[in-house]
C-alpha cells in the first residue's frame, strides 16, 4: 500500500495498487455513484430520509446493494449469542473492567479466553480502550486531543484526508452522508494524527482503522486508541517507505511454510510477493476484507494478544484458499490466484470457524519476533539499514500495560492491629529501657559523688528493675532509690570509710547478680 502525500507527492493507484480488493472500491462505479447519492442527501440516514430502511444492529444499512453487500456476504447468517449467556458476560465484563489492574496482574489468561469468546457489544468499545492502553494514555494527557483538534492542520494532509472520508464504510450509518457526524469525526481523528505524528503525517489504511474505532467511542477515545494502534501494536506499518509491513510479508510467507507448505509452493512458484495479497490484510487489520462480525471477533483478540492474531488469520484463509490440490486446479497462473485470494469463500470467513481455526493455530510471539530477527538480518544484508527506526512492537495489552502503568492510587496506611500507647510491639528484641532517675535521686547521686563518699555506681532498686523490664539486667549506672523505699531493696549500706575498701568486692557482687538476672530472663523468654 503506497502512502498518500500531498498533490505534488506520490499518489496512491486506484484500482490496482494501494486498496485493491478492497469492497468499497476506490474507482468510480455503480457502487460509488449509489454511495455518492446516498451521501449527498445530508447528515444523518434518519435526516435524510433512511429512517424507513433496515439498520442492522451492526448500523449497516439492509439491503443495500454495493460495498455492503459484497463486504460482508454472511451478515444474515450471524450466530446470535442466547440473551441469558451474553447478560452474564456483560456482567463478567463489568467486573473485569472495574477492578481492571486486579485482572491484568493475577489472571490474565481469564481475560484472553474472554477476548476469544468475544467481548459483549454494549461493552467492546470500552474494552477496546482498556486492552490498548488508550484511556491510560488519554488519563496521562488530559486535553492534548482538544488541542490537536482546534490546530488548522497540515494543508497537504488535509486535502488527501478530505477526499478519503467518502470511501470509509459509505453504508454505514455514521457515514453515509457527506458531512455528517461521522465524516466530521473521522477528519477530526485522522488530522489530530498528522499533527501528532508529523513525521508519519496521513496513511490510507488509517482512515478504515479509525472509522471502525469511531463505530464504538467517542472521537477522543478514538484517536488515542488509533495512536495505540499505529505505535504499539503495528510501529512502522504507516510510515512512508512501508518498510515495517514488507518485513512483515516475509515473515508471513515464511511461517506459511510451516502451516501450509502447499500454499508456499504454489505461491513460491508463482513468484507472487506477499505484498500483493497481505497488505491490506495487515494494514486495516482485515477490516475490508471479513464479514463485520468476523471482523468485531478478529479485533477482540487483537486487541488482547497482539499482532500474531493478525499473521493467524493471514494463515488461515492462505492455508483455507491455497492449502489443497483440489484449489490449486483453479490457480494456474499468478492473475488467477490472485482473484483467489481476494474472493475468498464465505466458509472460511464465517465467525465460527475463522476464530476457532485462529485459536488452534500454533503461531506465538516468539516464533515472530525469530521471523523477524531473520527477516531483518537478510534485509540489512541486501537493502542496508532500515530507514524508519520504529520503536519495537508490543504483543498485546499485557505487554503495554507493563510498558506503560496506568496511574496508582496513593496507599494509605491502615494498620490491622492496634495497640495501647504504651504497650511494647510484640516479637520485640530490643532491650528494655532503664527506670528514670528521680529529681531527688539525682541530687542525692550529686552530692555523694562531689564528697567523694562513692566511686562505684549505684545498685538500684529491684522494684525498680522490675517495673523498668521484668528480672532483666539492672543497669549499673542508676542511683539508688529515695529514702522512703530504702526498705524494699537490698542496698550496700557500709560505712563512709570503708566504701572505698570494699568497692571491688561489690563490683564482683553486683556483675554476678547481673549474671543471675539475665539467666532469669532468658529462662522467662
Amino acid at each position: 500500500m503506497a502512502k498518500s502525500r500531498g498533490e505534488n507527492g506520490p499518489r496512491a493507484p486506484a484500482a490496482e495498487g494501494s486498496l485493491s480488493g478492497t469492497r468499497e472500491s476506490l474507482a468510480p462505479g455503480p457502487d460509488a455513484a449509489a454511495a455518492d447519492e446516498l451521501s449527498s442527501l445530508g447528515s444523518d440516514s434518519e435526516a435524510n430520509g433512511f429512517a424507513e430502511r433496515r439498520i442492522d444492529k451492526f448500523g449497516f444499512i439492509v439491503g443495500s446493494q454495493g460495498a455492503e453487500g459484497a463486504s460482508y456476504p454472511l451478515l444474515h447468517r450471524l450466530e446470535e449469542v442466547p440473551l441469558e449467556v451474553l447478560r452474564q458476560r456483560e456482567s463478567k465484563w463489568l467486573d473485569m473492567l472495574n477492578n481492571w489492574d486486579k485482572w491484568m496482574a493475577k489472571k490474565h489468561k481469564k481475560i484472553r479466553l474472554r477476548c476469544q469468546k468475544g467481548i459483549p457489544p454494549s461493552l467492546r468499545g470500552r474494552a477496546w480502550q482498556y486492552l490498548s492502553g488508550g484511556k491510560v494514555k488519554l488519563q496521562q494527557n488530559p486535553g492534548k486531543f482538544d488541542e490537536l483538534d482546534m490546530s488548522p492542520g497540515d494543508p497537504k494532509w488535509l486535502d488527501v484526508i478530505e477526499r478519503d472520508l467518502h470511501r470509509q464504510f459509505p453504508f454505514h450509518e455514521m457515514f453515509v452522508s457527506r458531512g455528517g457526524h461521522g465524516q466530521q469525526d473521522l477528519f477530526r481523528v485522522l488530522k489530530a494524527y498528522t499533527l501528532y505524528r508529523p513525521e508519519e503525517g496521513y496513511c490510507q489504511a488509517q482512515a478504515p482503522i479509525a472509522a471502525v474505532l469511531l463505530m464504538h467511542m467517542p472521537a477522543e477515545q478514538a484517536f488515542w486508541c488509533l495512536v495505540q494502534i499505529c505505535e504499539k501494536y503495528l510501529p512502522g506499518y504507516y510510515s512512508e517507505k512501508l518498510e515495517a509491513i514488507q518485513l512483515d510479508g516475509e515473515i508471513l510467507f515464511s511461517l506459511l511454510q510451516k502451516v501450509s507448505p502447499v500454499a508456499h509452493k504454489h505461491l513460491s512458484r508463482q513468484k507472487i510477493d506477499p505484498l500483493l495479497y497481505m497488505t491490506e490484510w495487515f494494514m486495516c487489520a482485515f477490516a475490508r476484507t471479513l464479514p463485520w462480525s468476523s471482523v468485531l471477533r478478529v479485533w477482540d483478540m487483537f486487541f488482547c494478544e497482539g499482532v500474531k492474531i493478525i499473521f493467524r488469520v493471514g494463515l488461515v484463509l492462505l492455508k483455507h484458499a491455497l492449502g489443497s490440490p483440489d484449489k490449486l486446479k483453479a490457480c494456474q497462473g499468478q492473475y488467477e490466484t490472485i482473484e483467489q485470494l481476494r474472493s475468498l469463500s464465505p466458509k472460511i470467513m464465517q465467525e465460527a470457524f475463522l476464530v476457532q481455526e485462529v485459536v488452534e493455530l500454533p503461531v506465538t510471539e516468539r516464533q515472530i519476533e525469530r521471523e523477524h530477527l531473520i527477516q531483518l538480518r537478510r534485509w540489512q544484508e541486501t537493502r542496508g539499514e532500515l530507514q524508519c527506526c520504529s520503536p519495537p512492537r508490543l504483543h498485546g495489552a499485557k505487554a503495554i500495560l507493563e510498558a506503560e502503568p496506568g496511574p496508582r492510587p496513593t496507599l494509605q496506611p491502615s494498620p490491622s492491629i492496634r495497640l495501647p500507647p504504651d504497650a511494647p510491639l510484640p516479637g520485640s528484641k530490643g532491650k528494655p529501657k532503664p527506670p528514670k532517675q528521680s529529681q531527688k535521686e539525682k541530687e542525692q547521686w550529686k552530692q555523694a559523688k562531689a564528697s567523694g563518699q562513692l566511686d562505684k555506681p549505684p545498685v538500684p532498686s529491684q522494684a525498680k528493675v522490675a517495673a523498668a523490664a521484668g528480672d532483666a539486667c539492672p543497669p549499673q549506672d542508676v542511683p539508688p532509690k529515695d529514702p522512703a523505699h530504702q526498705d524494699s531493696a537490698p542496698q550496700d549500706s557500709a560505712p563512709q570509710d570503708s566504701a572505698h575498701h570494699h568497692s571491688q568486692d561489690s563490683a564482683h557482687h553486683h556483675s554476678q547478680e547481673s549474671l543471675t538476672s539475665q539467666e532469669s530472663e532468658d529462662t522467662y523468654l
